[in-house]
């Protein structure tokens, strides 16, 4: 890779805010920084190489931190949910029951074999795409509550069962990986909330402030990728090591400043330069030889939406039943992992990626309705 490259990439990094600039929208940023990917890529002008040894290093450090960020969007610490947690978790279970049905007939429709990669899509939500969606839209009361709970445990439970459905081969082994990355992440969580309350991180914080050390945002990146390394050498995804280590953090509680200085990194460099190079990885023209891929993108988001939808059964409005469909993190890691291995067929990866954008969709509309019909008003007391 050149810098005349790396400075391509970020100026392709820049058409994801530019499509999301009207807020009204609730377009996610990666989308354009996908479709900049697709356009200079192994579909478009192949300007990009994908398989350059250090824009693959570049984009699965991206990967880390994009699983990190979304691990600390989970509310672990928010009090107000835990009374719909009940609610919140038994819905998500009755979805992955319609979804491992949905998945399995799926993937025998098209016969591709994937049942329970399909179910574990259709199943999945995405905690950082939807709260911000309802954060803007000033949704509130015990149904938004409820459907918070409920896209938090959809999206913990679906991290991690993706690298178990994703390679069934080596599934033994990616439970191994999983376990011995969760247990370290777990003692992780132990290590901070000793720092947190010994009063030791507070007065790193401090020396680290005063003296413009970034001395926590070091020690995040230190354990991130060490839980990282951990996960390669125990053949799993880094998708888990960020997650993990993500949802850890996130219930000690994620410093303000360390908070800004991620942001600075994820999404002013890390991120759009994974997103554009998952772009410059699809292969859209594989649609053409394989038209039916396209059929098949269609019904898994589809699907996806009315497997959440259903729970209108159990007195969730149709609106938030949508907005729980709504997909990102997992679809991404299955077409990033998928690839790696080598396990999805020709034109897969667009299509899983077509079904994750008509939950996008779904979700926009659900959002915006929700919001016009007031269905997310304040609860009593």
């Amino acid at each position: 890779m050149t810098f005349g490259a790396l400075a391509l990439i970020m100026v392709l990094g820049m058409v994801g805010p530019v499509l999301a600039w009207r807020q009204s929208w609730h377009l996610p940023v990666i989308l354009g920084e996908l479709a900049a990917g697709i356009a200079f890529g192994t579909t478009g002008f192949g300007v990009l190489h994908p398989e350059d040894g250090t824009f693959t290093f570049l984009a699965d450090i991206g990967f880390a931190v994009v699983m990190f960020v979304a691990g600390t969007h989970v509310p672990i610490r928010d009090s107000s949910i835990r009374s719909a947690l009940g609610v919140g978790a038994l819905r998500a279970a009755l979805v992955g029951i319609l979804s491992v049905a949905a998945g399995l007939a799926v993937a025998a429709w098209f016969d591709t074999g994937h049942g329970a990669l399909y179910a574990v899509l259709i199943a999945s939500s995405s905690a950082a795409l939807v709260l911000p969606i309802i954060d803007s839209q000033r949704l509130s009361g015990k149904p938004v509550l409820e459907l918070t709970a409920q896209v938090a445990i959809a999206d913990a439970a679906c991290v991690v069962a993706l690298p178990l459905v994703i390679d069934p081969g080596n599934a033994g082994r990616a439970a191994v990986g999983a376990v011995a990355v969760s247990g370290a992440a777990v003692l992780l969580y132990f290590l901070l909330r000793y720092l947190e309350d010994s009063g030791l991180r507070k007065r790193l914080h401090k020396v680290s402030e005063d003296r413009q050390y970034a001395m926590e945002l070091r020690v995040s990146l230190a354990l991130l990728f060490t839980l990282g390394a951990l996960a390669t050498d125990t053949h799993v995804s880094i998708m888990l090591a960020g997650f993990a280590f993500g949802l850890a953090v996130a219930a000690i509680g994620e410093p303000r400043r360390v908070a800004k200085q991620l942001f600075a990194i994820s999404d002013g460099f890390l991120a759009p330069l994974f997103f554009v190079w998952l772009g410059a990885r699809l292969n859209l023209r594989e649609f053409g030889e394989h038209p039916y891929l396209i059929a098949l993108g269609l019904v898994l988001g589809v699907v996806a939406v009315l497997a959440h939808a259903a729970m209108r059964v159990l007195g969730q409005p149709i609106t938030f039943g949508v907005m729980a469909s709504a997909q990102i993190g997992v679809p991404v890691a299955a077409v990033t992992i998928g690839t790696q291995l080598h396990v999805l067929k020709p034109g897969e990866p667009a299509a899983l990626m077509l079904g994750a954008l008509v939950t996008v969709a779904a979700t926009v509309w659900g959002a915006t309705r929700a919001a016009k019909s007031n269905a997310g008003a304040p609860a009593a007391g």
